[in-house]
This record gives C-alpha cells, sequence and structure tokens, in this order.
C-alpha cells in the first residue's frame, strides 16, 4: 500500500492508496500507523501526528509538504511562554505572502488545483483548534502536554537571541541580547526580560530543573557555534553586548543553526528582503512579433541593489571592502566578495554561449521560472549563482507573462458575428488567452473543469482565425482536432449548434460522407476550403497523411490519452506538425509529474528537456531546502489556464444543472449480438400481433439494451470484461476526470445485475471503494449507506438501481450524474438526478447521459427530444410503449444497427 495525502474539493485532507502509480516511498508500518490513526481522529489530529515524530524513512513529496506546514504551526505554538497555563491564545497564521509562497513551492498531489490560501488557512486554524483543545485537557499544560506527545518539542526556546541596530555609535552599530520570557504581561503580550533575570527567578535547589531545560538550548547551540561557546563561557551572555558589523553578521549566518538548536532569534526588518548586490539578468526586453519554441530571446547582465543599477565605481568599491555586513548609502547589505564574483563568473558564461544573439525561448523561460538554462544540468542549479543573482523579464516579456498568468486582464474582443451564442465573462477571458498564445505560436493547455465549456471557447477561436484567414494574402491553413472516438458525435452537434459556418471534414469510418473529401486532402490541403478536420487518436496512426500536413493548429481532446509516452498512439500524435499546439483536458495536468511531461512534451517540446532530463530536474529539486517545486510550476504555468466549478467568479455564472450526452461505440462483440438480435426479431415479427406482438417487442428492446451495456448482461456469464463495452469505456474516461479533481458521482442503472459489475469497475477506475444500493439492499442498511457518501472523505462513487434509488434518497455530495442506460422516460430520469440536484446542493451539478451510437439508444434518444416539447403524458408509460405502437417496417428501421456510427 502506497499512502499520498490528498485535497478534497471542499479543501479536506485525507489519506489516499495510490497503489500502482509511478512512485513509491518507503515509511516504516508504526509511523504510516500513527499518521493514519491520527487523519482517522481528524484532519487536526493528522497534521499534527505528521509533525509530532521524526519520520523514519523517505517521505513523499506530499506528505513532505504538509509535514512542513505542521512543523511551521508547531515552531510557533512552542514560543508561546510555558506559564501560559492550558488555556492558550490562538497562535498566529503565516500573512497572505507567506500562504502565496507555500502554495507556490507546493509539489503535485491528488487535489492540488484546490489548494489555496483561503484552504491553508481553514487547515492551520482546524490544527490550531484540535492542538488548543487537546492541551487545555491535559494536566501538565502546553509544556506536559508537548513532552508526552512530541518529545522532540518539549524543549523548543523560551531563550531569545536579540539583534538590533544601535546607531548612536558608529563603530558599534549593533546590539546583542540574551532575553527569555517567563510569563505574559497583563495585555496578554509575550514579556522578554534579559537572560541574567533567570539566574535569579530559578535560583534554588528547588528551580534547577527548571533552569536547565530553559539553558539547554544554548547549551546545544554552544556545541555548534563557537561564539556563542565563547559568550557562555564567559558570562557575556547574560549581558547587553555592542557589537561591530562583523560580530553581528556572524549571528546572521547562524540563525538556522541556532533555531534548529531551539532558540528563538529576533533581527532586524530588512535582514528578511536579505539586501545583497547582486548580477541583475534581464531577458526579453525588446518586442517579438512570434515566440515560437526556437526564437531567439535579448540577454543582457549588469550589477544591482534592488531595483538601482551599480556603477562600475560602486561594484568596485564593494569588492574592496571586507566580506559581511556594509553599509551603503544608509542601508545594511550583506556582501560575500567570493560569492559575487561566482555568480558573475556563471552569468558571463552564459553570455558568452549567446555570443550576443541572445538565448533561446526555451533557455529563457527555464531560467525566469528559477531552473538552471540546461534543465538537467546539476552545475547550473548551484546556490551561488541562484542566490546572488537575479533573472528578470524585460518590459515587453514581463507584461506578456503577466497577461499569460493572469488573463483576467486582457481586452475583451467582439466576438465572431458567426458565433451562435454567448460566451460567459470567463469563456472570453478564455479565447482571448488561446489566441494570444497560438497567434504567438505557443502551446495552450486549457484544463477548465469539466462543464466549463472548453468546446465553445476553441470553436470560437476557430471562428477567429477563419475571419483572419480570409483574404488574397493568406493561406487558409486548416487546423486539426484529434479527439477519442466516442467524442465525435458531441463535437459535431456542437460544432452545428455554436459555429455551423465553419467547413469540418471528419476522417473516421463513422463519417463515410467525408471520404471523398479526405481523398482529395490527401493531395493537397491548403486552399480546400476546410477550416477544420476532426479524427480519433486511434486513425492517426491509420492515416499516415495526417502526419505529413503543416496544421494551422493541432488541438487535442481529452489530452490526457497521450499521458503515457511510450504508446505507439502518444507518439504519432506527437509527430503532427503545426505552428501552435492546444490541449484540452479536464484532469489537472500539474498533479503527476509524469502525465506533465508528456502533455508538455506535445504542447512545448524541448521546455521540460527529454524524459531522462526531466527526472533529474525533479530530482534535484527534490533535494532542495526551499521552493522545492516554485521552478517547476512558474516554468509551466504561463501554458496552463484552469478554472474550477468552485471558483467563486466562476459558480455564480454557472447553470445549476447541465445536461449532457455521452455517445458511446459499441464493440465488436456488442455489434455482432445487437444485429443478430435484430435479425431475430425481423423473424419473429411475422405473424405475430395483439398482445403477443407487444411482449415480443417489448423482450427484444430489453435484450438490446443489456447489450448496449454489456454482452455478459444478456449472456449472463458473469465475465464483464471492460474491453467488451463501449460504455465501460466512456465511464472510465469520465470517472478518471471525476476521480482525478476529487469529486463524487451517482451512477444509475435500470437493471439490478448491473449495479455490481460497474461498482467493480469504477473501484479500479477511483482507486477506492464505492456504494451499491439496490432493490435488494436491506431498508436499515440504506441509511447507513446515505451517511458514509454524504461524508466529505466517503467513498467517491454510488451505484444506485433505479427504482430503488430514484426517489427519497438525499445525496448531495455528488456533482456529478450518470444515466449509464437510459429509462426512456424523462420524469423518471430527472427524479433519479434530482437526488443530486436538489436542497442542499452549493456545487452545479453534471448530468452526463449514456447513450450508444447507431443503435435503439440514439432512434429513441432522438424520438423523445422530438417530443419532449408535448405534453407529459404522451411519454408518461415510456418510449418502449411509443415502439410497440410502430408498424414493423418502422420499428426494424428504429432498432437497426448503423455499423458504421456504432464502431469504436
Amino acid at each position: 500500500m502506497t499512502l499520498e495525502l490528498a485535497l478534497t474539493p471542499a479543501g479536506c485532507l485525507y489519506l489516499l492508496d495510490t497503489a500502482g502509480d509511478e512512485k513509491n516511498h518507503s515509511l516504516t508500518a508504526a509511523w504510516l500507523n500513527r499518521v493514519t490513526a491520527g487523519f482517522s481522529a481528524g484532519q487536526g489530529a493528522g497534521l499534527f501526528a505528521l509533525a509530532a515524530t521524526r519520520p523514519e524513512g523517505a517521505l513523499s513529496p506530499s506528505f513532505g509538504f504538509w509535514r512542513d506546514f505542521a512543523v511551521s504551526y508547531l515552531t510557533r505554538l512552542c514560543r508561546t511562554p510555558e506559564t501560559s497555563g492550558r488555556l492558550l491564545e490562538p497562535v498566529e497564521p503565516p500573512e497572505a505572502g507567506q500562504w502565496a509562497a507555500m502554495m507556490l513551492a507546493a509539489p503535485p498531489m491528488p487535489g492540488g488545483e484546490y489548494l489555496s490560501g483561503e484552504v491553508l488557512h481553514g487547515l492551520w486554524q482546524e490544527l490550531d483548534g484540535w492542538v488548543r483543545g487537546e492541551i487545555g485537557r491535559a494536566a501538565g499544560g502546553l509544556a506536559g502536554w508537548l513532552k508526552k506527545h512530541a518529545p522532540l518539542w518539549r524543549q523548543v526556546g523560551r531563550v531569545c537571541f536579540h539583534l538590533a541596530e544601535n546607531k548612536r555609535d558608529p563603530d558599534l552599530p549593533f546590539a546583542f541580547l540574551a532575553t527569555y520570557s517567563p510569563r505574559l504581561s497583563t495585555g496578554g503580550r509575550v514579556q522578554y526580560q534579559p537572560l541574567g533575570k533567570a539566574l535569579q527567578e530559578y535560583s534554588g535547589e528547588r528551580n534547577k530543573k527548571a533552569l536547565i531545560n530553559l539553558l539547554s538550548p544554548v547549551q546545544r547551540s554552544a556545541e555548534q557555534v563557537p561564539w556563542v561557546a565563547e559568550l557562555v563561557e564567559s558570562g557575556d551572555i547574560f549581558h547587553p553586548l555592542a557589537w561591530t558589523p562583523g560580530e553581528a553578521y556572524r549571528l546572521l549566518k547562524a540563525v538556522p543553526v541556532l533555531e534548529a538548536s531551539g532558540l528563538l532569534v529576533r533581527l532586524p526588518d530588512w535582514w528578511q528582503r536579505r539586501p545583497r548586490p547582486r548580477v541583475a539578468v534581464t531577458i526579453g526586453a525588446q518586442q517579438q512579433s512570434r515566440l515560437g519554441l526556437g526564437e531567439m530571446l535579448d540577454f543582457k547582465i549588469k550589477l544591482a541593489l534592488g531595483e538601482e543599477t551599480l556603477s562600475e565605481q560602486q561594484w568596485r568599491e564593494l569588492m574592496a571592502a571586507e566580506d559581511g555586513l556594509i553599509n551603503l548609502k544608509g542601508q545594511w547589505i550583506e556582501v560575500d566578495r567570493e560569492q559575487l564574483a561566482t555568480a558573475l563568473k556563471h552569468w558571463q558564461k552564459v553570455e558568452a554561449r549567446a555570443a550576443g544573439e541572445g538565448i533561446s525561448f526555451i533557455e529563457g523561460m527555464r531560467l525566469l521560472a528559477g531552473a538552471p538554462a540546461g534543465l538537467a544540468a546539476v552545475e547550473d542549479m548551484d546556490d551561488v549563482a541562484r542566490n546572488w543573482s537575479e533573472v528578470r523579464a524585460g518590459g515587453w516579456l514581463k507584461d506578456l507573462l503577466s497577461e499569460l498568468r493572469r488573463p483576467g486582464g486582457l481586452a475583451e474582443a467582439e466576438l465572431n458575428r458567426e458565433f451562435r451564442g454567448v460566451l460567459r465573462p470567463y469563456q472570453q477571458v478564455g479565447l482571448q488567452w488561446l489566441r494570444l498564445l497560438t497567434g504567438l505560436g505557443l502551446g495552450a493547455c486549457l484544463a477548465d473543469d469539466m462543464g466549463l465549456g472548453k468546446t465553445v471557447q476553441v470553436l470560437s477561436l476557430l471562428l477567429a482565425i477563419k475571419t483572419a484567414q480570409t483574404g488574397p494574402a493568406q493561406d487558409g491553413k486548416p487546423s486539426l482536432l484529434v479527439l477519442p472516438a466516442s467524442l465525435l458525435a458531441n463535437w459535431k452537434a456542437e460544432i452545428s449548434r455554436f459555429a455551423p459556418s465553419l467547413s469540418i471534414c471528419f476522417v473516421h469510418p463513422s463519417e463515410p460522407d467525408d471520404f471523398t473529401a479526405v481523398a482529395a486532402m490527401q493531395e493537397g490541403v491548403a486552399g480546400n476550403g476546410v477550416d477544420l478536420v476532426v479524427t480519433s487518436y486511434a486513425m492517426v496512426l491509420r492515416q499516415k497523411w495526417l502526419l505529413d500536413v503543416d496544421w494551422r493548429l493541432v488541438i487535442l481532446d481529452e489530452a490526457q490519452a497521450i499521458k503515457n509516452p511510450a504508446t505507439r498512439q502518444t507518439r504519432a500524435v506527437k509527430q503532427l506538425h503545426a505552428e501552435a499546439r492546444i490541449a484540452l483536458t479536464g484532469t489537472p495536468v500539474e498533479n503527476r509529474l509524469g502525465d506533465l511531461w508528456s502533455l508538455f512534451d506535445f504542447l512545448c517540446p524541448g521546455l521540460l528537456g527529454s524524459a531522462a532530463a526531466f527526472k533529474k530536474f525533479v530530482k534535484v529539486l527534490e533535494g532542495r531546502q526551499h521552493d522545492r517545486y516554485a521552478p517547476l510550476r512558474n516554468l509551466v504555468s504561463p501554458y496552463v489556464l484552469r478554472r474550477l466549478k468552485t471558483d467563486k467568479s466562476i459558480i455564480a455564472d454557472l447553470p445549476e444543472k447541465t445536461e449532457m450526452k455521452a455517445w458511446c461505440g459499441l464493440s465488436k462483440q456488442q455489434a455482432v449480438l445487437y444485429g443478430r438480435l435484430v435479425d431475430e426479431l425481423g423473424r419473429d415479427l411475422e405473424g405475430l400481433d395483439g398482445m403477443q406482438r407487444r411482449g415480443a417487442v417489448l423482450a427484444c428492446l430489453m435484450r438490446l439494451k443489456q447489450i448496449c451495456n454489456h454482452p455478459s448482461q444478456l449472456l449472463g456469464d458473469g465475465g464483464y470484461r471492460p474491453d467488451h463495452s463501449g460504455k465501460f469505456a466512456r465511464l472510465s474516461a469520465i470517472g478518471e476526470e471525476i476521480a482525478s479533481r476529487q469529486e463524487k458521482v451517482l451512477v444509475f442503472t435500470q437493471f439490478r445485475e448491473m449495479t455490481e459489475p460497474v461498482a467493480a469497475f469504477l473501484a479500479g477506475v477511483f482507486r477506492r471503494e464505492g456504494l451499491v444500493l439496490h432493490g435488494g439492499t436491506p431498508v436499515k442498511k440504506r441509511r447507513a449507506l446515505i451517511d458514509l457518501f454524504q461524508r466529505s472523505d466517503g467513498p467517491p462513487f454510488f451505484v444506485l438501481s433505479l427504482k430503488a434509488g430514484g426517489t427519497g434518497l438525499n445525496l448531495t455530495e455528488a456533482s456529478h450524474v450518470i444515466h449509464f442506460d437510459r429509462w426512456w422516460n424523462p420524469a423518471v430520469e430527472n427524479q433519479a438526478t434530482d437526488r443530486a440536484f436538489r436542497i442542499g446542493q452549493h456545487r452545479p451539478v453534471m448530468v452526463h447521459k449514456f447513450i450508444c451510437r447507431g443503435t435503439v439508444e440514439e432512434k429513441i434518444d432522438a424520438l423523445i427530444e422530438e417530443k419532449v416539447s408535448l405534453a407529459d403524458d404522451i411519454l408518461q408509460a415510456g418510449a418502449e410503449a411509443l415502439l410497440t405502437e410502430m408498424s414493423s417496417e418502422e420499428l426494424l428501421k428504429t432498432v437497426a444497427l448503423d455499423l458504421q456510427q456504432a464502431q469504436l
């Protein structure tokens, strides 16, 4: 079992079993059991368990991140005076800027897209509330509780080293004082007393142990820091001292060791900013019309202090001064001549390699993100170069990157008149962002949540391109859309609805009418009037000519299809040529590093290096002490636009319920059985009439439904192989996206016998067990199942038979509803949908209605669409009743299999 910490959409932490994932981290069972037990009791207890003891083994990135979070809390907690008793004041949380830095350094993790300052603040408060509650019930107060439950933390410092400026003495401009905090003032603030007074307060044999506990952090630091040992030996540590800049600098450099020993250290505010002269590197000051991956950016280096450029004279003065603290222009700055020279030498080498031509776009973006230009080159990750230099985007590139990272500020453009619809504000932002990136020749990943309208944003972009390409000077290049075959019908319908003026050509056997156009296109695509070519991932392998065309855009829908770089399908897709590339996905792209690399190998080839170089780069990041994953996040963030349904700016603009048709193909096994059954029906109808005919028709319709679900349902063989059913394939794709978002789903089927196979299949998709409810579920057990599902950390899916689960249940934790098979009665389906979409639901609900193309399911869906505007009672008996009244010719035509439409 491999455990990771994951976030739910509600911002709750829980342990997730990621067995089978690409990484496995070894931790002792004892430590994991303590953490597991903690999270079983609650998030506060779980976070405390992470930090209370030292882990015995290598921490995974997610465990490491949340342990650092909990450690920062305990560090602040231990600054509370021991004399404050059992009723502690809340521990002050970090400021907003510190939350932002923490999020930037967060590793990829399940649910990482839900991480926000608000979530971190909420978890901090929950941890704080739990800890203070536990201390309030403990007999020994804070010290006793820490000694029992977190022995590593029980002696974290009460002694504090203070360093302050002494501006009255230019020769000794700093003051040092060691203090301790015996108690709170009447105003509730910490009182600091000179450490010398501790000798008086703790005098006598009775207080000897308390004095030893107080001074033990000082002793530990003296064992590691020579000047502290000198102060202790001479007794000067108990008195105020005036210090030279050199003596003050000794303390500043030793802060990490002092704090690790259990001491508190209070320093002048300016030291937090680390004022120091740096080598300032500027990239991309000159405007470019295009920014393809092979373009060059201007590159300049200079010496600066903050925003101010240093003159050559000032630089010589700094390099002639002693190392340490120097007062320049009224402020203290840190100078290390050797490290400054090393940093300058490093960047001069980079400048020499550029040979006056600038550096490549890829190298520039890596440097701006805080990564080395060579990505995997360890020498380029040198701490000296990083700490004593600063890479900045020049004016033009800085503005551009700001627009890419915060596209909400982009100017709104007028929609193409041929677009049949209205874009919501966030969709208008998405359109402008796509136009900006593709116009520059860069890759773009639109990673909006399912249901936020990625399709319409792309269609509006294609219409804008069509308008821009009109005229004699334009080449009229078509774009290519690659998608799973099951989505062909969805895109066809959306194009017809929103962008009917686009000239479309389908390269797929299910659209034989376009074969003539396809043959012509193989001779030469440009100038043939086609705006968009639509094909499936499988067809890219079969239609090799697609690889020879120079496309305007290559767009991948459900781009997680290329997450495995080793497959032939992925390799073929990456060989497609285009001016710019777009990936559409509803799954979080930054939460699995292998998937992220493969996606960017398509979007921006070379940006993340080779697979081997990327792994080496990630390993270096994992070894960093601070901002571990910040360079990677900075590197990919300009090319990813992700909006969540939980965003407050978006949720108010969404419909409460969105219904979508999920088109499914048939496997070969399904198609063969379906054809045989239709032939049998044709023979059976001869000579039958009245109730016998009606019964034969209804029995056949039921068996056709079963075949569309899975051949094993009709055959009763219990096999239920996933690859034998098109619906299982569609369920897998939708389920994976829901699982990646840590969301929940209700799955309805009218067949009790399908509930267990569907649940078993989804358990593999979600990697967690779900729940099942059908007519055979005891009434007493139903309430327990509902309560379990309604927990935020409860099972992720609930499979219900339509009759048993269609009424009387309140399942508002689900944000998705799947109708695995259709009841063919809108009223009954709506009743089931309303188990999730009802009073108490605070999130939009997505409804997915599975329909097998080319089958009776598609025909009846069209029939229902035609009748839906009529009185409700016309369909009260269900669509089956309508079919029984048809003539044999009409009936056979309705149930007949359109093999070309149905094939996967």
